[in-house]
């Protein structure tokens, strides 16, 4: 693996450093954007049933706040329960965005290493085959020794490069797409909280 890594010349340094961080920021986005973690199902429900009983407090809401990101926009449309359909819905699609832009970190880095990891490698092809004609001018082509390094080089780094890209690729995409799965999710229990609180629907 070292002398792969080595015939591939300098390029392979940025290259593996893209995988490391790649694999870094898939293991921590599929940790972090487990369904449980980010929308709890029935909050709304129970939050509904303290609600009904008199037992929704401050306390109740700070709880809340900390547990979920969900719990996170609920609780912030909660502490505005006493105003008008309109405010308390524009307070949590505020801090829906905000929560949205905390299910995205990294996402946008994992789609740059998937674009830039071809380039490189492409980078290390280009480079190969300067050093190939380098060599055809300095030695000719009738010893093939002479042309392998190069060829080798630009060989390596593009495999390199496009064995990076696909899977961050992949899982760029897969990513991306639970995100808007949970996103929706949010969005639609935040609704369901402001109608229930405003009598516009049944809490089941």
């Amino acid at each position: 693996m070292l002398e792969f890594v080595l015939a591939g010349g300098w390029l392979m340094v940025p290259i593996i450093l893209c995988s490391v961080a790649a694999l870094a920021i898939v293991a921590e986005r599929f940790w972090a954007l487990q369904s449980d973690k980010i929308a709890p199902r029935n909050l709304v429900a129970e939050i509904w049933k303290l609600h009904q009983d008199g037992k929704l407090t401050n306390q109740h809401i700070e709880q809340l706040h900390r547990s979920s990101p969900l719990g996170r926009i609920l609780a912030a449309g909660l502490v505005n329960i006493n105003h008008e359909r309109i405010v308390m819905k524009e307070v949590i699609e505020e801090s829906g965005r905000q929560v949205v832009s905390e299910l995205e970190r990294y996402l946008n880095t994992l789609g740059t290493i998937a674009s830039i990891t071809p380039l490189l490698g492409l980078l290390g092809t280009v480079i190969g085959m300067i050093k190939v004609f380098s060599a055809i001018t300095a030695h000719g082509v009738g010893d093939p020794t002479v042309l392998a390094g190069g060829i080798s080089e630009a060989l390596i780094t593009t495999a390199a490069g496009l064995s990076v890209a696909i899977p961050s690729l992949m899982f760029y995409r897969h990513l991306r797409g639970k995100v808007d799965l949970l996103v929706l999710k949010m969005e639609e229990e935040s609704l369901k909280l402001v109608e229930v609180i405003h009598g516009e629907r049944e809490a089941g």
